[in-house]
């Protein structure tokens, strides 16, 4: 789905509902304002999961792999629109594990939690039926590495939940 509000088709700007900037994207106002849609960000991720999205302005695809935060991306962005300060993070998104998770079917998979290499992802145990995938937002960095090996894509990365 296409964001189609009158600004951003005027400005020849849609954005897809949902896609994700690169790590150390600034606000979103101000990056569609600084991105050039050079695609050198894309071009140098070494993970290839930077891709043109709506308006031509790059996306992440965790469908393709995970983010390992190595800020090639921010070193190849010209205008800033991506941009490290010190040890910031990169941003506050968090993995979410929907409805269609096979667990909660009660099949047997643990797919997400074997690629977590932050260990967010853990499995309680319940009586009668699969255990269940949790995600501890404190450990979880937003990387993707969870989203792809997914077999039934319960997987989506999005803001982090507030308190």
């Amino acid at each position: 789905m296409v964001n189609s509000s009158r600004r951003g088709f005027l400005r020849g700007r849609p954005r897809a509902e949902g896609e994700i900037r690169p790590p150390w994207a600034i606000a979103e106002a101000e990056f569609l304002s600084a991105c050039t849609r050079c695609s050198d960000c894309i071009v140098a991720c070494p993970q290839g999961i930077l891709a043109a999205g709506g308006g031509n302005y790059p996306r992440v695809d965790f469908g393709r792999g995970e983010c390992t935060f190595c800020s090639d991306c921010v070193t190849a962005c010209r205008p800033h629109a991506l941009l490290r300060v010190g040890d910031d993070a990169p941003w506050t998104l968090r993995a979410r594990i929907g409805d269609t998770c096979l667990p909660r079917r009660n099949v047997e998979c643990r797919v997400c939690g074997d690629w977590c290499g932050a260990g967010a992802i853990r499995f309680a145990p319940r009586l009668g039926g699969s255990p269940l995938p949790a995600v501890d937002d404190e450990r979880c960095t937003g990387c993707g590495a969870c989203v792809a090996p997914c077999p039934v894509a319960a997987i989506a990365i999005g803001p982090a939940a507030t308190a």
